[in-house]
């Protein structure tokens, strides 16, 4: 069955065609859950809040642009919205420091050892660490997204750089330290 008829049916809520939709795209839209959830069952949780509402909102897909882009928007505003309705977002100081680079150059780290320094992020530092750096989201975007200042967008990827690199260059230490006892 092609795509667009799978959207028609789902629109018209047939359990089937919302099953075979899950199938194709809940691998991908899980691994973006990874990147905006603290931890693998976060993740679970905004995955099936993210498929409710594109459920929901299927009737409102317009056929212009891609069904998948347009299921990551929700994906992604699913986990932000439950991240901004937590107290754990605290407001921090517009200080903005010099740009910090992170750069791996230990082509032993694994993608899943940089998830996980990830997902140990604060809240607020990883969700605008992910949208500018992962999605390619502007400051001015991300302010919009996360209701804060374009000042404090930027104060928070550059303290997220700030821990990545700290976390990395300890994962660098801890691993030398190893191979030189070996």
């Amino acid at each position: 069955m092609s795509l667009e008829k799978l959207i028609k049916k789902c629109a018209q809520h047939d359990r089937k065609a919302q099953a075979e939709v899950y199938q194709l795209f809940s691998g991908k839209l899980f691994a973006l859950c990874l990147k905006y959830s603290r931890n693998y069952h976060d993740a679970q949780d905004n995955l099936q809040d993210g498929f409710i509402t594109v459920f929901k909102k299927i009737g409102q897909y317009n056929h212009k642009g891609s069904f998948e882009g347009w299921m990551k928007r929700i994906i992604i505003n699913t986990a932000l919205q439950k991240y901004r309705t937590k107290t754990i977002l605290t407001i921090v100081p517009e200080e903005i420091p010099d740009e910090i680079t992170v750069e791996v150059e230990d082509e032993n780290i694994s993608l899943d050892y940089l998830l996980k320094i990830i997902q140990q992020l604060p809240d607020r530092y990883r969700a605008v660490f992910n949208l500018y750096i992962m999605d390619g989201y502007s400051h001015k975007e991300i302010s919009e997204k996360l209701e804060i200042s374009v000042g404090t967008s930027k104060s928070n990827l550059s303290r997220a750089r700030i821990i990545l690199k700290n976390m990395l260059e300890e994962y660098t230490k801890e691993t030398d330290t190893n191979i030189a006892q070996n």
